[in-house]
């Protein structure tokens, strides 16, 4: 994954001053690599009889929309609060740098759904532990917790405990 890891630069202080902001759109400009990621993503869960993909806003997305179209799954997205039009369930969480609410409609997964939630990075495991919990409280069955990058030293994976969580790329 050392190919991978390199075409993804740091930005420092963004969004706040002492965040190195891991960005992955200089992977994305790259087909290989972006084509490499999802065909990676996709290898691990082909077997596991995925319904839904459950994917974060907004980079989530990003990765979430092939994944599901590879794995034969139909894409779910998880909004930030006030971005959804119809009927939802919303969730509070903490970020590394303050909090935030994610929603998902209430008719987005039927109970005992197996659902594979997707973002783009692990850090502090909040917006990942909040969208499983959305997921569960509409009936939903957790796959797994895939990412992309996971920044190790934030110890997300703590927040995730009892999930089965797959990152592709760790600093």
């Amino acid at each position: 994954m050392d190919h991978l890891k390199q075409l993804i630069r740091d930005v420092p202080d963004f969004p706040i001053p002492g965040i190195i902001f891991k960005d992955i759109t200089t992977l994305l400009k790259e087909p290989e690599a972006f084509g490499e990621v999802i065909d990676r993503l996709a290898d691990e869960f082909i077997d596991e009889n995925v319904d839904v993909v459950v994917a974060i806003e907004s980079r989530g997305f990003i990765f979430g929309a092939p994944l599901a179209y590879e794995l034969g799954a139909g894409f779910v997205p998880v909004r930030k609060f006030g971005k959804l039009p119809a009927e939802t369930v919303t969730k509070e969480y903490a970020l590394e740098y303050g909090t935030s609410s994610l929603e998902i409609h209430v008719d987005a997964i039927e109970s005992g759904q197996r659902v594979l939630v997707v973002d783009d990075l692990l850090a502090t495991g909040g917006t990942a532990r909040a969208t499983a919990e959305l997921v569960e409280s509409l009936g939903g069955e957790i796959v797994a917790v895939a990412f992309v990058v996971e920044l190790t030293f934030l110890s997300g994976r703590e927040k995730l405990q009892g999930y089965r969580v797959v990152s592709l790329i760790q600093y």
